[in-house]
């Protein structure tokens, strides 16, 4: 087995972060992803995962994330059998193998370069599997994308790491470019910016945050085309699994519930799901 090297640095050295929480939580014996993808992918990588400080509570909170994340994924794909996935910033995620999208489904990962040449190496190429190695500001990689198909547009742990002015652009660009589809983001306060960049995972990076979704309607005012469809808060009943929570540490847990109670605090982190 080929041991790759891996030199990232700042905010593509993040992740790692979430490729090992993914893996870690996989391999737990009450693991809700299940990503053994990831685990293979951690396994052949030649990095010092212990400076993230990666811990079982984080592990839990990304699985749960993305649990989230990969069902609204089913879904479009279950009524648009169509459809194109657009996955920002992908980094090693291996969502296109935990979803195994059937024939008909034209699906895109998009990432720098040096991010993509990775992917090939770590993970196999696929039926109706393309990547785009360019940075996602970058208008240029939008014009291999179709125009006439309903379009998936994912963007998870991306947007707070690019400066405030790209993100209503890009994403305005992004919702013109396709005739019609969704839009599935997470979107974090200045106070849950300033949670995220003290994280020890973080810190260990250098990686800084910049976009903060404070008001959601001043959000939606910059892209009039998107329509609020699920707005999930920190940790909300309504879209987490009280069960998985139950999985974490009692400190954690105790925090949950805390920022669960507090409005402001709920606001923190938010997973939001639009259509277009």
């Amino acid at each position: 087995m080929t041991i790759e090297k891996v030199t990232l640095t700042e905010e593509k050295e993040t992740l790692l972060i979430t490729l090992y929480s993914k893996a870690g939580e996989s391999l737990l014996p009450d693991s809700l992803l299940q990503d053994r993808f990831a685990a293979e992918a951690v396994s052949k990588i030649d990095y010092d995962f212990a400076k993230l400080k990666i811990d079982r509570d984080l592990m839990i909170g990304v699985a749960m994330r993305a649990h989230i994340l990969d069902g609204w994924t089913r879904d479009f794909i279950a009524h648009y059998p169509n459809a194109t996935v657009l996955h920002l910033g992908c980094g090693l995620d291996s969502r296109i193998f935990r979803i195994d999208p059937p024939p008909g489904i034209g699906w895109f990962d998009v990432d720098y370069p040096e991010v993509v040449a990775l992917r090939r190496r770590l993970y196999p190429a696929r039926e109706g599997y393309s990547l785009i190695g360019a940075s996602v500001t970058d208008p240029a990689w939008l014009g291999a994308v179709p125009t006439d198909r309903p379009a998936l547009i994912l963007a998870e742990g991306l947007l707070p790491y690019l400066a405030e002015e790209e993100v209503p652009r890009l994403l305005r660009r992004l919702t013109e470019h396709v005739t019609s589809g969704e839009l599935a983001f997470d979107g974090y306060s200045r106070l849950g910016l300033w949670f995220i960049a003290h994280q020890p995972s973080v810190q260990a990076t250098g990686a800084t945050l910049h976009w903060a979704l404070d008001d959601r309607r001043e959000f939606e005012a910059q892209i009039p085309r998107l329509k609020l469809m699920t707005e999930l808060m920190a940790y909300d009943p309504d879209g987490y699994d009280p069960r998985q929570i139950a999985r974490m540490s009692w400190p954690a847990r105790l925090a949950v519930g805390v920022f669960s109670a507090i409005a402001p605090m709920a606001r923190l982190g938010r997973l939001l799901r639009y259509r277009f």
